[in-house]
């Protein structure tokens, strides 16, 4: 039987949002056969993403709850009822063989409901601390991928399988040797540079303290890579020159990688999946603003193994500098970084997904 056809819900970000796609590109690869829906939150980045790379996607009236008071959260018991009801619809209507959540509000109702009327589902947490939605789905899922160690607080131990995090096939295959890197941002050979990477939208924080920093990077001899987000390029075009780069988007990040000699990243699950493959010295600045604090832990698991440094918002102006210079200084600490973060890479994550799903569809 090759004629299987796949639910595939999760998103709300990125994070969410490629990893599932990774999967069901691999999927389709192995049963050309079959048949893919997606099932995201409407007006959420999916809706977008998903018809991108060409698979169909329904939208779920789902959203989380508010930390602060707010009157968004006296509809969500409407929102709630009315997503499992239309999840309910769509799981009688497609018929999946069966349903993959890789976390988000939306994968809640629909592999809820799936597993109740006998589907069989797996999920795929990409954080060393888990989502709300995993966390309530842990109980009716067949296989709990996960990328890092210590999730048996979380889930039970019997189903977890530790794969890693899905991440881009370009990001596999880095070919590109420095000499084409360097001159593809036009930046000096017998400079360093810095790679700076504030996600599409941007991260203000790591913007405001590069743009503080621009005369100790020239101080120092520092290239700088920055990529800023499309919110806030026109802010911070001005100060492109031959040893800055502004970019909103970087749309070589294999180019880019290679050109780095240190990275500093906010700390999202698949971001840090990423820059264990690619092996760099890396500065973590992780978003305070995010559910369970989760990128401050993605970024301890690391720095916590002496893969990469951890500097929070709050100690920027305190710490950065002697962190970076103790890095970019040194070919000692550099290498250091290196090789401890290339230990914690699995690059094979979604073939590893993959294989363990096809083991349950042969039980079927």
């Amino acid at each position: 039987m090759s004629n299987y056809k796949f639910i595939l819900s999760g998103g709300g970000t990125g994070g969410h949002i490629y990893p599932a796609i990774s999967i069901a590109n691999e999927l389709k690869s192995r049963f050309p056969e079959a048949q893919f829906l997606f099932v995201g939150a409407k007006d959420r980045m999916e809706m977008e993403k998903v018809p991108e790379a060409g698979y169909e996607i329904k939208g779920l009236w789902i959203s989380g709850i508010q930390r602060r008071l707010s009157l968004k959260n006296f509809v969500f018991p409407f929102k709630l009822i009315d997503s499992f009801l239309k999840a309910g619809k769509i799981v009688k209507q497609f018929k999946p063989t069966m349903v993959i959540g890789t976390g988000g509000y939306a994968s809640a109702p629909l592999v809820k409901v799936a597993s109740a009327k006998g589907v069989k589902c797996v999920i795929q947490e990409q954080n060393s601390y888990p989502g709300i939605a995993n966390k309530f789905l842990a109980g009716k899922a067949e296989k709990i991928f996960v990328a890092y160690d210590g999730l048996e607080r979380f889930f039970p131990k019997n189903k977890i399988i530790k794969t890693g995090n899905p991440v881009r096939q370009d990001i596999l295959n880095v070919s590109a040797n420095v000499e084409e890197a360097l001159e593809y941002f036009q930046l000096n050979k017998n400079k360093k540079v810095l790679l700076v990477l504030g996600g599409s939208l941007g991260a203000r924080a790591i913007n405001k303290l590069i743009e503080k920093e621009l005369n100790f990077f020239a101080e120092n001899n520092i290239q700088v890579i920055w990529q800023c987000g499309k919110l806030y390029y026109e802010e911070y075009k001005k100060y492109e020159n031959k040893n800055i780069k502004v970019l909103a988007f970087l749309n070589k990040m294999n180019l880019a990688y290679t050109a780095a000699d240190v990275i500093i990243s906010r700390a999202g699950a698949g971001t840090v999946s990423e820059l264990c493959i690619v092996g760099k010295p890396v500065i973590f600045i992780p978003s305070p603003n995010v559910a369970e604090d989760h990128q401050t832990k993605n970024a301890k698991a690391l720095s916590g193994r002496n893969a990469a440094v951890l500097v929070k918002e709050v100690s920027l102006d305190s710490r950065f500098e002697k962190e970076f210079k103790s890095i970019i200084t040194s070919e000692t600490r550099q290498k250091e970084l290196s090789k401890n973060i290339k230990k914690l890479a699995l690059p094979h994550a979604t073939k590893h997904i993959v294989d363990e799903i096809e083991k349950i569809l042969k039980t079927l």
